[in-house]
C-alpha cells in the first residue's frame, strides 16, 4: 500500500525514545490487565468489551481529558473509529512472533497507555471512541526479508481491524456519522478500511473524515477520495508524517514527492509556514500539562517539517524524526479540527435534507 514503509518504521522506532508521550511509564498498570483474559482468549471477539482498546461503554484512557479542556462543551454524536499504531516492537520477538496475542497484558498495557491516552483521547470532545484490539503485525513484518510470513501477518491484522469494524457498523452505528483516525500501522489498515467501506460506496456519505497520520500516502492510492484542502471540509483525509525542517530521510526521497500532506495547522496542501504561535497546545510528556506553541509547521515535497520543539529540555533533543509526536504535537490543533469538520458536516446534512 504505501511506500517505503519498511525503512520509515525502522528509522522511527529510535524516534519514539525521544517523545515520553508514546513510552511513558505504564508498567504500573499492568497488574489489573493480569486477568482480563483466559488462556482460551486466542481470536477477538468484538461483542466482548475485553477486546476493545477503547469503547463507549467502558471505561478506558480514551476517556482521560487534559485539565484545559475539563470544561469544554462534550459531543459525542459522531463516532471515531481508532486504529492504534504498532506496539509489538520487542527486538528478541523479531522473526519469532508475526502478530500480538490478542491477551498479552503487557502489550495492551502498553497500547492502552501510550496510544489510547495520548491519541484516541484527541477524538473524545466531539465523539464516541472504538478502538479495537487486534492481532497487529509485529513491528519486524515491515522489513523482514521473509515476505510470505510478513503478508501473512499484515493480512491478520486486517482481518482482526475488519472484522471489529463490522461489527461496530452492526451493532453501534446506527446511522451516525463517522471519523476514522489512525497511526502508522494503523494508518496501514485504515487505508485499506477506506477502500473496501468508503471509496464509490454507500458509506461514504457518513464519512466526515478520516485522520490517516504517519504513513506516506501515495499521490494515486485512492481512485476518488481526495485530501482535504481546508480546515472545513468533509469526506475527505488529512495525513502527514513529522520530521525536523531541512531533514529528507532518504527513503522519502525515492518518493519523489509523490505522496500527500495536509498542513496541520492550516489543514491546507499549501506549502506556505505556519508560525509556531498558531500552534496552540501540545500533550507530551505528562498529559495534563499543555506545552504552547512548540512548532510551527510546513508542507515539504510530501513531508511535513516543523522546527526543532521547544519544550523543556528540548535542547538535548537530536533526532529529525518526530514519528512519536505526529499527533501529540498537534494535539490542540486536531481536537478543534475535528469539531469544525463535525459541525461543518452537520451543516451539509440538514442543507441537503431541507
Amino acid at each position: 500500500m504505501i511506500e517505503s514503509t519498511k525503512a520509515f518504521l525502522i528509522v522511527s522506532q529510535i524516534a519514539l525514545l525521544f517523545l515520553v508521550a508514546c513510552r511513558p511509564s505504564y508498567v504500573s498498570q499492568i497488574e489489573k490487565y493480569k486477568k482480563e483474559f483466559t488462556v482460551a482468549d486466542s481470536i477477538p471477539d468484538y461483542s466482548d468489551l475485553r477486546f476493545w482498546a477503547a469503547h463507549p461503554s467502558k471505561k478506558d484512557p480514551s476517556d482521560s481529558i487534559p485539565k484545559s479542556f475539563e470544561y469544554e462543551t462534550r459531543d459525542s454524536s459522531t463516532d471515531v473509529f481508532f486504529i492504534h499504531p504498532t506496539t509489538l516492537t520487542s527486538k528478541a520477538l523479531a522473526g519469532k512472533v508475526w502478530n500480538a496475542s490478542i491477551k498479552s497484558d503487557t502489550l495492551n498495557t502498553k497500547t492502552d497507555y501510550t496510544s489510547i491516552l495520548y491519541q484516541a483521547s484527541i477524538f473524545n470532545g466531539s465523539c464516541r471512541v472504538f478502538a479495537p484490539r487486534y492481532r497487529q503485525a509485529h513491528l519486524h513484518s515491515f522489513f523482514s526479508i521473509e515476505q510470505a510470513q510478513s503478508q501473512a501477518a499484515l493480512e491478520l491484522a486486517y482481518s482482526d481491524v475488519k472484522k471489529a469494524f463490522l461489527f461496530y457498523l452492526e451493532k453501534h452505528n446506527n446511522n451516525r456519522p463517522i471519523i476514522i483516525a489512525s497511526h502508522s500501522q494503523g494508518t496501514y489498515h485504515a487505508g485499506r478500511l477506506l477502500k473496501e467501506f468508503f471509496e464509490n460506496k454507500p458509506l461514504s456519505s457518513k464519512l466526515v473524515c478520516a485522520y490517516i497520520i504517519g504513513l506516506g500516502i501515495p499521490l494515486n492510492y485512492f481512485s476518488v477520495m481526495e485530501p482535504c484542502r481546508g480546515p472545513n471540509e468533509t469526506n475527505c483525509f488529512v495525513t502527514w508524517r513529522t520530521f525536523r525542517k531541512g531533514y529528507v530521510p532518504d527513503y522519502v526521497k525515492k518518493e519523489e514527492g509523490q505522496t500527500w500532506t495536509v498542513n496541520p495547522l492550516s489543514w491546507s496542501l499549501s506549502d506556505s509556514a505556519i508560525s509556531r504561535k498558531e500552534n496552540k497546545g501540545a500533550v507530551l510528556f505528562k498529559f495534563n500539562k499543555t506545552y504552547n506553541h512548540t512548532n510551527g509547521a510546513k508542507n515539504h515535497n510530501g513531508v511535513l517539517w516543523i522546527n526543532k520543539p521547544r519544550f523543556f529540555f528540548s535542547i538535548f533533543l537530536r533526532s529529525k524524526n518526530y514519528h512519536a509526536g505526529d499527533l501529540n504535537l498537534f494535539y490542540y490543533s486536531i481536537r478543534k479540527n475535528v469539531r469544525d469538520r463535525i459541525t461543518a458536516y452537520q451543516k451539509n446534512h440538514i442543507t441537503k435534507s431541507n
